[in-house]
């Protein structure tokens, strides 16, 4: 009775010690596991509107997949080299640990592991790579808490994504992306077996640096493979005689999109909050509007010498082309040498010299309704209170129209028409864009500034010209994906109106005469653009430029090109002017393909803007005697009839001293004046007119019959 009592306290003994120590290892695996831990850091992707993958932004390359992602026999291939009995023990393989520490005492050293998958794992996430009791303690019973707390599938995903495979490739998929080109789905049992093998040592068995003992390790897990029953040994000698075949992938970034990703970083974290760290971990997938055609297109053309005229090789540059209905930047860069988290010139203001006249005189004053692109600006030299602009040909005349003056980018006109409409009046439009300016002098009209614009300043308030006179933010990113796949709410996208749809129409005529018959027609460009140039000259100093401009759009995309150096100076400045700009703007939408459209469409509502009409002076007038049954003797005047059908040419007459007109005519080449008195027989001349302008052209040679 006595040893039954006995035996009844030691069998509770040992069962409150075992409970006790249970609720040990629970009660520490609990405190040493931290859940946020088994959140992996994982790559966020960049990719266009169509879904493809533009670049990785991480600080592993890991890609999380689920675990019916990967295929069954992949997953026994790393059952079969990790842990063999891995559905059989819960954390710990007490038969794998005894046959180790036998085989450790009869080598007289540690020769074989006994660590499980879950161990690993429990190593891995929570715990360093010290060779301690402690550690191996702790691993154990983490390892116990694990299985406790999850599903060997669970468990198996987990520890699939957080491994490494050499080639700074984190968790399965990175691995079948980098050394397969293709999805953890579409492995085959070979690749499978390639890629379990890696984790033994990465370096070594790389199938990049060493083939031959890749192949030999790979062979090897095909062979456990074999030995526990997942492939037959037919099957097992069929995949241990294919050699290796890599189809790597490169993820190298590529150097054309850098200016671009920087951007993307910047945004995500004043649009959408996530720092940089948060991006690089959290798997998140960003769809910009890149065009990476263009893209790369653009930064090929910035490594081109001969488009940027300097006195060394030292020249800088900024492109920034948008979708004009969207917002959404298309292509970015951000210089000629630009690197990763430089200095992005896009951002950077610079004097934009006469880019700046659409915007502060010519858009402004035709919102008055006091003028027209047809109205006459004084163009000769005048003073403004000690201030004496001068046009940069030094070529003057008594008046030009505005839409000439857009044209050639007469600075006099300009300088007029902002002291006519009010410096406040002009600067005004450029607030409602959020691009104030604190100087006040009549300087600003020819882009004379204190601190300047930027490319991005003038892409944003030049697509007002291309959009019914609106504006909005021009932006990289156009949706963030979570993980889940949920969006992440962005931040609303508006238009602001600041100049009327029929400012905007009549402005993108005129700026389209600058691209074909101004200063910005130098290169080709098959399709409708407008735009204007702007050059900025060095101070006491006739040859060389220092910042030189164009901003343009299409019936599609509104652009800038600016080049110039960081510093300017008498020994580093440019030596072309913004026809340069123009003529690479031009190169960057031809060279990329896009397909042109031929012609900017008429809003509704808006009046059309006539085509200037262009005198010349008639030097065929002829005159000849003709005899009508009517008309008795009459003098038949003969000229070049005008190509140009809106011409009209005012008749004069010469009797005696007095001239007098006595008729006009449209788009003709002849008149005939009737009842001529044979015996005082007059002298005729003609004066072609311009409707638009009220303005006579220069007269004829006066003849007589």
């Amino acid at each position: 009775m006595k040893k039954c009592i006995v035996g009844s306290l030691s069998i509770f003994t040992v069962f409150v010690i075992g409970m006790i120590g249970y609720l040990f290892i629970v009660a520490i695996g609990n405190y040493v596991i931290d859940d946020k831990k088994l959140v992996f850091n994982s790559a966020s992707k960049i990719v266009d509107e169509r879904g493809e993958e533009i670049s990785k932004l991480y600080l592993e390359n890991r890609e999380i997949v689920s675990i019916d992602k990967i295929p069954l026999p992949v997953q026994q291939a790393f059952i079969a080299v990790e842990d063999a009995r891995f559905y059989e023990h819960h954390g710990l393989d007490f038969k794998s640990i005894f046959r180790a520490l036998y085989k450790d005492l009869a080598a007289g050293g540690k020769v074989e592991g006994a660590s499980t998958i879950t161990q690993q794992l429990a190593k891995n996430i929570f715990l360093t790579n010290e060779k301690t009791l402690l550690r191996k303690t702790k691993e154990m019973v983490i390892a116990l808490n694990l299985e406790r707390r999850y599903t060997k599938d669970q468990l198996l995903e987990m520890y699939l994504n957080q491994i490494y495979f050499g080639h700074g490739a984190y968790g399965i998929q990175a691995a079948a992306d980098i050394y397969f080109n293709k999805d953890t789905a579409d492995l085959t049992v070979d690749e499978g077996a390639l890629l379990a093998g890696l984790l033994k040592a990465p370096a070594s068995y790389s199938p990049i640096y060493n083939s031959n003992k890749s192949k030999q390790r790979r062979d090897l897990v095909l062979s456990l493979m074999e030995q526990a029953g997942y492939i037959t040994p037919e099957e097992a000698v069929r995949f241990q005689g294919k050699t290796i075949y890599l189809n790597r992938k490169e993820r190298e970034r590529e150097q054309a999109y850098r200016t671009y990703v920087d951007m993307v970083f910047q945004e995500a974290a004043t649009r959408y909050g996530l720092s940089n760290e948060e991006v690089l971990r959290g798997g998140y997938k960003i769809v910009v509007a890149m065009n990476s055609k263009i893209q790369k297109t653009a930064y090929q053309l910035f490594q081109e010498k001969k488009y940027f005229p300097g006195t060394d090789d030292k020249v800088e540059g900024a492109f920034l082309l948008m979708d004009s209905k969207t917002g959404g930047i298309v292509a970015a860069v951000g210089g000629r040498s630009y690197a990763e988290r430089g200095l992005n010139r896009i951002y950077v203001k610079r004097q934009p010299g006469s880019v700046i006249k659409p915007l502060i005189v010519y858009a402004p004053a035709l919102e008055t309704g006091v003028y027209t692109p047809y109205s006459l600006l004084p163009n000769e030299r005048l003073s403004f209170d000690g201030y004496i602009p001068r046009n940069h040909n030094n070529q003057y005349s008594k008046d030009i129209t505005m839409y000439d003056a857009v044209t050639t980018s007469a600075n006099v006109p300009a300088v007029w028409l902002l002291n006519e409409i009010g410096i406040e009046s002009g600067k005004q439009y450029l607030d409602y864009g959020e691009v104030h300016l604190q100087d006040n002098g009549l300087s600003l009209a020819l882009g004379g500034l204190s601190e300047g614009v930027s490319p991005f300043d003038m892409v944003k308030l030049y697509r007002a010209f291309s959009a019914r006179g609106k504006i909005i933010e021009p932006h990289v990113i156009t949706q963030i994906l979570q993980r889940n796949g949920e969006p992440i709410n962005k931040p609303d996208i508006k238009e602001i109106k600041i100049f009327s749809p029929q400012t905007a129409w009549t402005m993108t005529k005129m700026l389209e005469g600058v691209v074909k018959e101004g200063t910005a027609k130098r290169g080709e460009y098959i399709g409708a653009l407008a735009g204007k140039t702007g050059t900025t000259s060095l101070i006491n100093s006739r040859e060389g430029a220092k910042d030189a401009w164009f901003v343009g759009y299409t019936p599609q995309m509104v652009g800038a090109v600016w080049m110039g150096y960081d510093k300017t100076d008498s020994r580093h400045h440019l030596i072309g002017g913004s026809g340069y700009t123009a003529a690479l703007f031009k190169k960057i939408l031809t060279a990329s393909q896009v397909k042109p459209l031929e012609m900017f469409v008429k809003p509704k509502g808006v009046m059309d803007v006539e085509k200037p009409i262009r005198l010349e002076r008639v030097t065929d007038l002829k005159a000849k005697w003709t005899f009508t049954p009517l008309g008795l003797f009459t003098v038949k005047l003969t000229w070049t009839p005008p190509q140009d059908k809106r011409i009209q040419y005012r008749i004069y007459k010469i009797e005696g001293k007095k001239a007098s007109q006595i008729d006009v005519v449209t788009g003709t080449g002849s008149y005939k004046a009737k009842y001529i008195n044979i015996f005082s027989v007059p002298k005729f001349y003609i004066v072609p007119f311009n409707k638009q302008t009220n303005k006579p052209g220069p007269r004829s040679k006066v003849l007589q019959p």
